[in-house]
């Protein structure tokens, strides 16, 4: 009697590789997509630190906060992915960063002039 020895996998073992391949891709790229967007916040977190060292220096200065970023001298690079805007009374102020692409879900961000950085809108949970 001849003994055929097989080469390669049977369909049930390629199935069973699939799955465990299935199920390890749908715990992991929830928490890729998780740490991806949390990486993408800090860039409203660098910037908003930023605006508020621009404030500090324009009130040592004038003794007044500004609602100009461009006369604080914040000038974000372009192709950011939030947008920007400062809020002034006399001798306070907020920065906010709201986002701008659909994949952050409205992140917002706030900066005050008791450098409090608060994530009132969380786009990543």
């Amino acid at each position: 009697m001849k003994n055929y020895y097989r080469d390669g996998f049977t369909l049930i073992e390629l199935m069973i590789v699939i799955l465990i391949i299935g199920l390890l891709a749908s715990i992991a790229l929830p928490n890729f997509l998780l740490y991806q967007c949390r990486s993408k916040q800090s860039e409203a977190q660098i910037n908003l630190g930023a605006i508020g060292a621009c404030q500090a220096a324009y009130f040592a200065e004038f003794d007044i906060y500004s609602d100009n970023s461009t006369a604080i001298g914040f000038a974000p690079t372009q192709h950011n992915r939030y947008n920007y805007t400062v809020g002034q009374r006399q001798i306070t102020y907020t920065a906010t960063a709201q986002a701008n692409q659909p994949s952050l879900n409205n992140d917002t961000w706030t900066y005050s002039h008791q450098r409090k950085l608060v994530n009132t809108i969380n786009g990543c949970s």
